[in-house]
């Protein structure tokens, strides 16, 4: 499905990632994680073709993404962002810019087939009762429905999601990353998501790719990556890891200083 192969990339002379080589499969789930100013986000960047490879090349099914018209990638990999949008329209029209990709030559207006797509979208997402209200006057975590509505209006195969659950409570939180993971069981859709959380990590990702200084730390299966020798040397922190007692996945404990000083006497 996805191919990325020494890539290296950045801002101006600036190189954020260097030599990153990942193969992603169809109907993967697979998570990015690693400390601020890792390179997460830029590899997002890279892969959505907003910023150009210095070196490397990334191919989507065989081909290659920077030679690829940008449209015809829209139609096959879809994007939320971590920006809540401050637009005046409706939830539904704003769902509807995500037909945008597939509208043919000279048509001006959604129809009914785009109508059919967003409506389905907005049911999925669970945000068919908002389709007349103005996004600036829904809550967070209902813009950040409205982002994945808009995304799967688009019908692509591949989702990405930068750190869509950041500044949610975590009954959103879990509502939104239940509901991305229904979509990749249920359609077989390919998910690469950015998070900050190590343990919603764990408990939804098949795989999860560590990343330090702009380059793949580690990559496996939560159980392989998730272990307190590799996440403090990436962290530079003191950490615990147990078992989730439920769902037997690695569990990720702080240790904050008071504690720390009571462990050295």
């Amino acid at each position: 499905m996805l191919e990325i192969s020494d890539l290296s990339c950045g801002y101006g002379t600036k190189i954020i990632i260097n030599k990153i080589s990942l193969h992603i499969e169809k109907g993967e789930f697979i998570g990015i994680i690693g400390p601020n100013g890792s390179g997460k986000t830029t590899l997002l960047k890279a892969i959505t073709h907003l910023i150009k490879p210095k070196n490397g090349r990334i191919l989507l099914e065989g081909r290659d993404l920077h030679s690829t018209d940008k449209r015809e990638i829209a139609k096959k990999m879809a994007v939320v962002s971590q920006n809540l949008p401050i637009v005046s329209m409706t939830v539904k029209e704003f769902v509807l810019l995500g037909r945008t990709p597939h509208y043919k030559t000279l048509q001006l207006f959604e129809n009914e087939n785009d109508i059919e797509v967003v409506e389905h979208a907005m049911i999925m997402t669970g945000i068919k009762r908002l389709q007349n209200n103005l996004m600036s006057e829904i809550s967070g975590g209902e813009i950040q429905l409205a982002l994945i509505a808009r995304a799967l209006a688009q019908e692509p195969w591949i989702l990405l999601l930068d750190e869509p659950t950041a500044h949610l409570d975590i009954t959103h939180q879990v509502n939104i990353l239940d509901l991305i993971k229904r979509l990749n069981k249920e359609y077989q859709l390919t998910v690469i998501i950015v998070l900050h959380d190590l343990n919603l990590a764990s408990e939804y990702c098949d795989r999860l790719v560590l990343m330090n200084n702009g380059q793949v730390s580690k990559m496996g299966t939560p159980e392989e990556v998730l272990n307190y020798v590799d996440l403090e040397e990436v962290y530079k922190t003191l950490v615990v890891v147990e078992k989730n007692p439920l769902s037997k996945k690695p569990f990720v404990l702080i240790v904050p200083e008071e504690v720390k000083k009571h462990c050295r006497r």
